[in-house]
């Protein structure tokens, strides 16, 4: 069976906790993405920092001050091993709202998998049938 490590992202854009908010909101726009993982000096994720998590800037009319990504980040991240098999991931995604799940290897960020990245996997391992 497939494991994390056969479909995630590798290339995968991170922010430290202490990144500018603004610079997060900027980095999410520019990429066209939804959440960035939150990483030490060491690559070892320590939170992630989503669209929904910034738009408490606004709510909470923080709008003026300078902050950091870790003033906003949740901390208690669900993640994965990249050897954990992917109907488990794909079972958590059905049962979550969450839309990606960062993926850990010897401790430290390896990579992401999404729902998108899951339903390309349906799609490829889907017979066809031609006549």
């Amino acid at each position: 069976m497939f494991k994390a490590q056969d479909i995630m992202i590798t290339d995968v854009i991170t922010v430290r906790a202490d990144t500018p908010i603004y610079e997060a909101m900027k980095i999410l726009v520019e990429n066209s993405i939804s959440g960035l993982p939150v990483v030490d000096k060491n690559m070892v994720l320590v939170g992630i920092i989503t669209e929904k998590d910034m738009l408490c800037l606004l709510v909470e009319g923080d709008i003026e001050r300078r902050q950091t990504v870790g003033d906003y980040m949740n901390k208690k991240v669900v993640c994965f091993r990249s050897d954990d098999d992917i109907l488990s991931i794909c079972d958590f995604f059905t049962k979550s709202s969450f839309r990606r799940f960062p993926i850990i290897k010897d401790g430290k960020m390896a990579g992401i998998v999404s729902r998108r990245d899951i339903i390309k996997l349906i799609l490829k391992l889907r017979p066809t049938k031609e006549k």
